[in-house]
């Protein structure tokens, strides 16, 4: 039994080397995120393309970089826009989340005693008047602010 090796069977076609080279791109950018990495995939899907169609090599490379421009030129700064568009806002979490909250007196705060706790959502803190004023039991308050684990409260 002989066994005959065509080595044309096992011969790429063009479009798989871009598409490859897309498929690479798009993996990279999911990494980096930055909206730089998948321009440069456009680009080569453009040129797959091109290649599927049997266009030559220049006018593929020519479309890789034409492509790849535009897309830097008119789609990242869209992208970079959505991405960052919530950046500048900060988002309170965890015992951050509390300040400007309601809470309800449990125990007079009385700086001069050293007394005083609030309720909030089913949890004790330890507070302190803003004012130095001592606020009586059962009164509801403003978090101002937090320190550790004792909270700035006003009426």
């Amino acid at each position: 039994m002989e066994i005959i090796f065509n080595s044309n069977y096992y011969k790429m076609l063009p479009y798989y080397y871009w598409l490859i080279a897309t498929a690479v791109l798009v993996i990279l950018e999911l990494v980096t995120a930055g909206f730089g990495v998948i321009c440069f995939a456009i680009g080569t899907l453009i040129a797959a393309v091109l290649a599927y169609f049997e266009l030559g090599l220049e006018y593929q490379i020519s479309a890789f970089i034409v492509g790849s421009i535009l897309a830097l030129i008119f789609i990242r700064p869209f992208a970079l826009k959505w991405l960052n568009k919530h950046k500048g806002e900060q988002v309170q979490t965890n015992a951050d989340a509390i300040i400007g909250r309601k809470a309800v007196v449990t125990e007079t705060i009385d700086a001069s005693k050293g007394t005083g706790y609030v309720k909030i959502d089913g949890d004790m803190w330890k507070a302190v008047s803003q004012t130095g004023a001592v606020i009586e039991a059962g009164v509801e308050v403003t978090v101002i602010s937090r320190e550790s684990i004792i909270l700035t409260v006003n009426r």
